[in-house]
Protein backbone atom coordinates (compact mmCIF):
# COMPACT_ATOMS: atom_id res chain seq x y z
CA UNK A 1 0.00 0.00 0.00
CA UNK A 2 1.36 3.28 -1.01
CA UNK A 3 0.87 6.25 1.36
CA UNK A 4 -0.49 8.23 -0.86
CA UNK A 5 -3.79 6.34 -1.34
CA UNK A 6 -4.82 8.03 1.74
CA UNK A 7 -6.65 11.09 0.30
CA UNK A 8 -6.18 14.32 3.09
CA UNK A 9 -8.41 17.34 3.19
CA UNK A 10 -9.50 20.58 5.09
CA UNK A 11 -12.71 20.19 3.88
CA UNK A 12 -16.13 18.88 6.08
CA UNK A 13 -18.12 18.67 3.25
CA UNK A 14 -15.85 17.04 1.26
CA UNK A 15 -15.08 14.74 3.62
CA UNK A 16 -18.37 14.02 4.46
CA UNK A 17 -19.78 13.44 0.73
CA UNK A 18 -16.86 10.45 0.64
CA UNK A 19 -16.74 9.07 3.92
CA UNK A 20 -19.97 9.96 5.59
CA UNK A 21 -22.08 6.92 4.57
CA UNK A 22 -18.87 4.29 5.46
CA UNK A 23 -19.30 5.71 9.26
CA UNK A 24 -22.58 5.66 9.66
CA UNK A 25 -23.15 2.28 8.47
CA UNK A 26 -20.85 1.52 12.27
CA UNK A 27 -22.23 4.02 14.21
CA UNK A 28 -20.56 2.01 17.49
CA UNK A 29 -17.35 1.80 16.04
CA UNK A 30 -17.36 5.41 14.93
CA UNK A 31 -19.24 7.27 17.59
CA UNK A 32 -16.59 9.59 18.08
CA UNK A 33 -15.93 10.49 14.75
CA UNK A 34 -19.33 11.20 14.30
CA UNK A 35 -20.17 13.03 16.82
CA UNK A 36 -17.51 15.36 16.58
CA UNK A 37 -17.87 15.62 12.82
CA UNK A 38 -21.66 16.43 14.25
CA UNK A 39 -20.54 19.00 16.23
CA UNK A 40 -18.08 20.69 13.41
CA UNK A 41 -21.26 20.96 10.90
CA UNK A 42 -23.64 22.39 14.15
CA UNK A 43 -20.55 25.19 15.54
CA UNK A 44 -18.53 25.19 12.34
CA UNK A 45 -14.98 23.39 11.56
CA UNK A 46 -13.07 25.72 13.82
CA UNK A 47 -15.54 25.12 17.09
CA UNK A 48 -12.50 23.37 18.79
CA UNK A 49 -9.40 25.79 17.48
CA UNK A 50 -8.79 28.23 14.98
CA UNK A 51 -6.11 25.81 13.56
CA UNK A 52 -8.05 23.78 10.65
CA UNK A 53 -9.27 20.37 11.38
CA UNK A 54 -8.08 17.59 9.15
CA UNK A 55 -9.65 14.64 7.89
CA UNK A 56 -8.55 11.45 5.30
CA UNK A 57 -10.21 8.65 3.80
CA UNK A 58 -8.65 5.64 2.46
CA UNK A 59 -10.32 3.47 -0.47
CA UNK A 60 -9.83 0.18 -1.95
CA UNK A 61 -11.43 -0.62 -5.33
CA UNK A 62 -13.87 2.54 -4.87
CA UNK A 63 -15.07 1.39 -1.23
CA UNK A 64 -13.91 3.58 1.72
CA UNK A 65 -12.34 1.39 3.94
CA UNK A 66 -10.61 3.60 6.49
CA UNK A 67 -11.30 7.35 7.56
CA UNK A 68 -9.42 9.76 10.33
CA UNK A 69 -10.11 12.83 11.93
CA UNK A 70 -7.95 15.15 13.89
CA UNK A 71 -9.72 18.53 15.66
CA UNK A 72 -6.61 20.58 16.81
CA UNK A 73 -5.38 20.60 19.85
CA UNK A 74 -6.76 16.82 20.23
CA UNK A 75 -5.34 13.74 19.18
CA UNK A 76 -5.90 11.97 15.55
CA UNK A 77 -9.24 9.64 15.55
CA UNK A 78 -8.70 6.57 13.75
CA UNK A 79 -11.22 4.43 12.79
CA UNK A 80 -10.18 0.40 12.49
CA UNK A 81 -6.98 -0.50 10.44
CA UNK A 82 -4.31 -2.94 9.29
CA UNK A 83 -0.79 -2.65 9.85
CA UNK A 84 -0.03 -1.86 6.95
CA UNK A 85 -2.75 0.84 6.36
CA UNK A 86 -1.27 2.26 9.61
CA UNK A 87 2.02 2.16 8.12
CA UNK A 88 1.37 4.14 4.98
CA UNK A 89 -1.23 6.88 6.76
CA UNK A 90 1.88 7.63 9.05
CA UNK A 91 4.27 7.87 6.17
CA UNK A 92 1.79 9.89 4.68
CA UNK A 93 1.47 11.67 7.71
CA UNK A 94 5.46 12.06 8.57
CA UNK A 95 6.35 13.07 5.20
CA UNK A 96 3.84 16.19 5.16
CA UNK A 97 4.91 17.70 8.37
CA UNK A 98 2.24 16.78 10.63
CA UNK A 99 3.30 17.05 14.33
CA UNK A 100 0.29 14.92 16.26
CA UNK A 101 -0.14 15.12 20.42
CA UNK A 102 -1.81 11.56 19.89
CA UNK A 103 -3.72 9.07 18.84
CA UNK A 104 -6.97 7.49 19.57
CA UNK A 105 -8.70 4.21 18.18
CA UNK A 106 -9.40 0.58 18.93
CA UNK A 107 -6.86 -0.85 20.89
CA UNK A 108 -5.28 -2.95 18.27
CA UNK A 109 -5.11 -0.32 15.19
CA UNK A 110 -3.60 2.32 18.19
CA UNK A 111 -0.81 -0.28 18.54
CA UNK A 112 0.15 -0.39 15.16
CA UNK A 113 -0.02 3.43 14.53
CA UNK A 114 1.99 3.84 17.68
CA UNK A 115 4.07 1.38 16.30
CA UNK A 116 4.31 2.93 12.70
CA UNK A 117 4.21 6.54 13.98
CA UNK A 118 7.60 6.00 15.59
CA UNK A 119 9.38 4.26 12.59
CA UNK A 120 8.62 7.49 10.45
CA UNK A 121 9.16 9.92 13.01
CA UNK A 122 11.56 8.76 16.06
CA UNK A 123 8.92 10.09 18.25
CA UNK A 124 8.13 8.39 21.90
CA UNK A 125 4.72 6.99 22.89
CA UNK A 126 3.07 6.71 26.32
CA UNK A 127 -0.25 5.21 26.89
CA UNK A 128 -2.46 7.31 28.39
CA UNK A 129 -6.14 5.70 28.66
CA UNK A 130 -6.94 2.22 28.43
CA UNK A 131 -11.00 2.68 27.31
CA UNK A 132 -13.95 0.45 26.83
CA UNK A 133 -16.96 1.22 24.73
CA UNK A 134 -20.12 0.26 26.11
CA UNK A 135 -23.59 -0.33 24.86
CA UNK A 136 -26.75 0.50 26.84
CA UNK A 137 -29.18 -2.77 26.82
CA UNK A 138 -32.01 -3.17 29.45
CA UNK A 139 -31.52 -0.41 31.33
CA UNK A 140 -31.72 -0.39 35.11
CA UNK A 141 -31.62 1.83 37.67
CA UNK A 142 -28.73 1.34 40.81
CA UNK A 143 -29.75 -0.72 43.48
CA UNK A 144 -30.53 0.95 46.51
CA UNK A 145 -31.76 3.64 44.50
CA UNK A 146 -30.80 7.18 46.04
CA UNK A 147 -33.42 9.42 47.32
CA UNK A 148 -34.56 11.98 45.23
CA UNK A 149 -35.22 12.32 41.52
CA UNK A 150 -33.83 13.09 37.99
CA UNK A 151 -35.01 16.27 35.57
CA UNK A 152 -33.82 17.49 32.61
CA UNK A 153 -31.74 21.17 33.16
CA UNK A 154 -33.05 24.25 31.19
CA UNK A 155 -31.51 27.56 31.46
CA UNK A 156 -31.61 28.19 34.62
CA UNK A 157 -29.09 25.42 35.44
CA UNK A 158 -26.68 27.52 32.82
CA UNK A 159 -24.07 28.39 35.92
CA UNK A 160 -24.33 25.07 37.36
CA UNK A 161 -23.80 22.85 33.99
CA UNK A 162 -21.27 24.73 33.09
CA UNK A 163 -19.16 24.87 36.42
CA UNK A 164 -19.63 20.87 36.43
CA UNK A 165 -18.34 20.22 33.29
CA UNK A 166 -15.37 22.87 34.07
CA UNK A 167 -14.59 20.31 37.46
CA UNK A 168 -15.28 17.56 35.44
CA UNK A 169 -12.90 18.44 32.62
CA UNK A 170 -10.24 19.10 35.10
CA UNK A 171 -10.69 15.89 37.06
CA UNK A 172 -9.78 13.80 33.63
CA UNK A 173 -7.00 16.15 33.07
CA UNK A 174 -8.96 18.25 29.85
CA UNK A 175 -9.75 21.54 31.35
CA UNK A 176 -10.11 24.54 28.89
CA UNK A 177 -10.27 22.33 26.03
CA UNK A 178 -14.02 23.58 25.44
CA UNK A 179 -15.76 26.83 26.29
CA UNK A 180 -17.70 25.59 29.05
CA UNK A 181 -20.63 28.20 28.59
CA UNK A 182 -20.89 27.13 25.39
CA UNK A 183 -21.04 23.23 26.08
CA UNK A 184 -23.94 24.10 28.72
CA UNK A 185 -25.88 26.05 25.66
CA UNK A 186 -25.80 23.47 23.60
CA UNK A 187 -26.66 20.42 25.62
CA UNK A 188 -29.32 22.59 27.36
CA UNK A 189 -30.96 23.29 24.26
CA UNK A 190 -30.95 19.85 23.04
CA UNK A 191 -32.49 18.60 26.48
CA UNK A 192 -29.60 16.21 27.22
CA UNK A 193 -28.44 17.30 30.57
CA UNK A 194 -29.83 15.30 33.23
CA UNK A 195 -29.36 16.82 37.23
CA UNK A 196 -30.07 14.38 39.80
CA UNK A 197 -31.71 16.45 42.20
CA UNK A 198 -32.58 15.41 46.71
CA UNK A 199 -35.88 15.80 47.64
CA UNK A 200 -35.45 19.27 48.58
CA UNK A 201 -34.43 20.39 45.26
CA UNK A 202 -30.91 20.45 45.67
CA UNK A 203 -28.83 19.07 42.69
CA UNK A 204 -26.02 16.82 43.45
CA UNK A 205 -25.27 15.05 39.84
CA UNK A 206 -25.17 15.19 36.23
CA UNK A 207 -25.03 13.07 33.30
CA UNK A 208 -25.24 14.70 29.77
CA UNK A 209 -25.26 13.40 26.54
CA UNK A 210 -24.48 13.96 22.85
CA UNK A 211 -26.86 14.91 19.89
CA UNK A 212 -28.46 12.05 18.41
CA UNK A 213 -26.43 11.09 15.04
CA UNK A 214 -27.01 7.83 12.78
CA UNK A 215 -29.11 6.86 15.35
CA UNK A 216 -26.69 6.81 18.55
CA UNK A 217 -26.23 8.91 21.52
CA UNK A 218 -23.41 8.73 23.50
CA UNK A 219 -22.73 9.48 27.47
CA UNK A 220 -19.90 11.89 27.68
CA UNK A 221 -19.88 13.76 31.04
CA UNK A 222 -21.04 11.82 34.26
CA UNK A 223 -19.74 14.05 37.70
CA UNK A 224 -20.46 14.68 40.78
CA UNK A 225 -18.87 16.35 43.20
CA UNK A 226 -16.35 14.74 45.43
CA UNK A 227 -18.47 14.96 48.75
CA UNK A 228 -21.58 14.09 47.50
CA UNK A 229 -19.89 10.79 45.82
CA UNK A 230 -20.54 7.17 46.98
CA UNK A 231 -24.06 7.75 47.14
CA UNK A 232 -25.45 6.39 43.79
CA UNK A 233 -26.15 10.12 42.28
CA UNK A 234 -24.31 9.48 39.61
CA UNK A 235 -25.28 5.52 38.14
CA UNK A 236 -28.97 7.13 39.09
CA UNK A 237 -28.45 10.26 36.57
CA UNK A 238 -27.08 7.97 33.81
CA UNK A 239 -29.35 5.33 33.98
CA UNK A 240 -31.97 8.21 33.82
CA UNK A 241 -30.14 9.71 30.90
CA UNK A 242 -30.11 6.49 29.14
CA UNK A 243 -34.22 6.35 29.31
CA UNK A 244 -33.95 9.75 28.55
CA UNK A 245 -32.24 9.15 25.07
CA UNK A 246 -34.22 6.16 24.19
CA UNK A 247 -37.49 7.46 24.67
CA UNK A 248 -36.57 10.65 22.74
CA UNK A 249 -35.86 7.81 19.98
CA UNK A 250 -32.03 6.78 19.72
CA UNK A 251 -31.62 3.49 18.54
CA UNK A 252 -28.41 2.81 20.70
CA UNK A 253 -26.99 5.05 24.07
CA UNK A 254 -23.00 4.45 24.38
CA UNK A 255 -20.12 5.29 26.92
CA UNK A 256 -16.97 5.16 27.34
CA UNK A 257 -15.09 3.87 30.57
CA UNK A 258 -11.86 4.22 31.81
CA UNK A 259 -10.63 0.81 32.22
CA UNK A 260 -8.28 2.19 34.92
CA UNK A 261 -11.71 2.74 37.10
CA UNK A 262 -13.22 -0.70 38.27
CA UNK A 263 -15.75 1.42 40.10
CA UNK A 264 -17.35 3.23 37.50
CA UNK A 265 -16.98 -0.29 34.94
CA UNK A 266 -18.38 -1.86 37.89
CA UNK A 267 -21.25 0.60 37.85
CA UNK A 268 -22.11 1.35 34.25
CA UNK A 269 -22.56 -2.90 33.96
CA UNK A 270 -24.78 -2.85 36.84
CA UNK A 271 -27.31 -0.37 35.08
CA UNK A 272 -27.59 -1.94 31.95
CA UNK A 273 -24.24 -1.48 29.90
CA UNK A 274 -22.41 -4.23 27.86
CA UNK A 275 -19.64 -4.30 26.25
CA UNK A 276 -18.52 -3.33 22.59
CA UNK A 277 -14.81 -3.07 22.19
CA UNK A 278 -11.77 -1.73 23.86
CA UNK A 279 -9.83 1.36 22.92
CA UNK A 280 -6.80 3.10 23.45
CA UNK A 281 -5.45 6.95 23.79
CA UNK A 282 -1.88 7.50 23.44
CA UNK A 283 0.70 10.78 23.52
CA UNK A 284 3.44 11.48 21.01
CA UNK A 285 6.14 13.37 23.20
Amino acid sequence: MRPDDWHLTHDLDAFLQRAGDFLTARPATHTVLLTVLDGLRRGGVHAYSEEDPLFGVLETDGQVTAALLRTPPYWINLTPLTGEQSDALAARLASAGHRLPGVSAERDTAAAFVDAWQRHTGAEASLRWRQRLYRLGESTGPEPAPEGAPRIAGPADRAQVARWFEEFGASIGERGHQDSGAWADSRIAQGGVILWETPDGTPVSLAAVTPEVAGQVRVTTVYTPAHLRGRGYAGAATAEAGRTARASGAAEVLLFTDLANPTSNGLYQRIGYRPVTDFAVYGFA
